[in-house]
């Protein structure tokens, strides 16, 4: 069966993935930037809403090419989250060259030990994704989440298709602009699993004025989205064909 994961932001967030049917949950700060590792207290209280969390392990937003510091923080990150209680964490690294940074990844696997780990959407920024994916197998990580290098996962299917047939060795999900719609295609071509943000806006709250406190529209936050994820269960479990 193809697995639903939903990336949150939130103790709550968890909750709503969890009443909503999915089998695991990402979790991250700053959604709205790509995404960023959250405080050990996160991490404790969103594994305490019962479901498998995957924490990403991202120190900064931006590109996905690390120095020597931030490779080292990103590894004490990992051994942190695990000690928090992850079931598993999501990173990723390139090379100036746009192939796996694969010193770095391993590192990151070696410090998880028995935990699952997962590269992220790193890979759609590689040269050949699905190149990058054979390699990832090769280091014997257990999944890659990909858009197939395109904008989207739906958009990205064919590509996607060709990733899973060319790392038989890991699981292939597939993330990145998810719509319901795109479910049955993306497990049409063999994906493992399906990753959504299923989020939604929130309504701002303040009394005084909306004064801009950095580059980012940080008036609002992205929270889950109950219906989505509903929906996308249902996708899911739908009969084929």
């Amino acid at each position: 069966m193809t697995a639903l994961e939903i990336a949150v932001t939130s103790p709550a967030g968890a909750r709503i993935a969890r009443a909503g049917g999915a089998d695991r949950v990402e979790l991250c700060v700053a959604l709205e930037l790509g995404g960023v590792t959250p405080s050990q207290a996160l991490v404790e209280a969103a594994v305490a809403a019962g479901l498998p969390v995957h924490v990403l392990v991202r120190c900064r937003p931006g590109d996905f090419r690390y120095d020597a510091d931030e490779i080292a923080l990103m590894t004490a990150e990992v051994r942190s989250v695990l000690a928090a209680g992850a079931a598993g964490v999501v990173v990723g690294a390139l090379t100036d060259a746009g192939t796996l940074d694969t010193g770095a990844i391993r590192r990151w696997a070696d410090a998880a030990g028995t935990a699952e780990v997962t590269l992220h959407r790193a890979i759609d920024r590689s040269v050949d994704p699905v190149a990058a994916a054979a390699a990832a197998a090769e280091l014997g990580l257990t999944r890659v989440l990909t858009s197939g290098g395109a904008a989207t996962a739906g958009a990205g299917v064919a590509t996607i298709e060709r990733m899973a047939a060319a790392a038989p060795g890991i699981q292939v999900m597939a993330g990145g602009g998810v719509r319901t719609a795109d479910i049955p295609a993306l497990v049409g071509a063999g994906v493992a699993a399906v990753h959504l943000s299923a989020k939604r806006a929130a309504t701002p709250r303040h009394a005084g004025p909306a004064v801009p406190l950095g580059s980012a529209d940080d008036d609002t936050h992205v929270v889950t989205d109950p219906a989505v994820v509903a929906a996308a269960r249902t996708a899911l479990d739908a009969p084929a064909g």
